[in-house]
């Protein structure tokens, strides 16, 4: 039996929500694409330390890869309103606290993301022989710093999530509280401890393919939706 959130379903509604759904997912695949272009190693040396993962990749792939993600970034914030949307039937407040976090911490990964073709620049510096070392530990101080933001604005993102789903009264199945960003995440890394070989395509893009495949979920979930009768601003009945 269909519950309240789906009764209360517009076909303008449900495809709104399959609108912000889709730009949610296109982020995460430009935004990856971007990403990858930058960072991918095929020897895996992925650390901040030393950025030598960043010596397998030319300046015009980085440079290629910077306004894939700079320019993807931003539509993220669309997906976090589908995020809103999907959840606002249990606790709009709440809702709308994963909305604002969320999207904050995108904005905050648009801009570590703007800084990576630029890190890859220095270590190719590095590579030529000149002195770069201070300008590497002051990127490490002011952009991966950044990423402390997103790491814990995506956790609250995602107990947020499960707690609304769990109840039933958001446009998710409950079954969908097992596939929050961070647990989606965190497979990401278990994926490239327990098989290096594959595990190396998707490091360098975890975070982009965890929302990915979120995002993915929820389009399938709006498709499942029923929508209700739009009602007739002058007679109020069902059209």
């Amino acid at each position: 039996m269909p519950d309240k959130a789906e009764n209360d379903m517009t076909d303008y509604e449900r495809l709104f929500l399959l609108v912000t759904g889709i730009i949610g997912l296109i982020a995460a695949i430009v935004v990856g694409i971007g990403e990858f272009l930058l960072h991918f190693d095929p020897l895996a040396r992925f650390s901040a330390a030393n950025y030598e993962f960043m010596l397998a990749t030319t300046d015009e792939r980085q440079t290629l890869g910077h306004f894939f993600g700079v320019l993807g970034g931003p539509l993220y914030i669309v997906g976090c309103w589908h995020i809103y949307l999907m959840l606002k039937p249990a606790n709009q407040k709440l809702a709308f606290v994963a909305f604002v976090l969320s999207a904050y911490g995108f904005m905050i990964g648009g801009d570590w993301i703007s800084s990576r073709a630029s890190i890859g620049a220095i270590v190719h510096l590095q590579q030529n022989g000149l002195a770069v070392e201070p300008l590497v530990q002051l990127y490490q101080q002011r952009y991966e710093s950044l990423l402390t933001v997103i790491r814990i604005t995506t956790l609250v993102l995602s107990v947020i999530f499960i707690g609304l789903t769990v109840t039933g009264r958001t446009h998710y199945q409950k079954w969908h509280a097992i596939f929050n960003p961070l647990l989606l995440l965190v497979g990401s890394f278990l994926v490239f401890v327990a098989v290096p070989d594959v595990g190396k395509y998707i490091m360098p893009i975890a975070l982009n393919v965890a929302f990915g495949i979120f995002f993915l979920l929820s389009i399938i979930q709006v498709y499942k939706l029923q929508s209700g009768p739009v009602l007739s601003a002058e007679t109020g009945e069902a059209q």
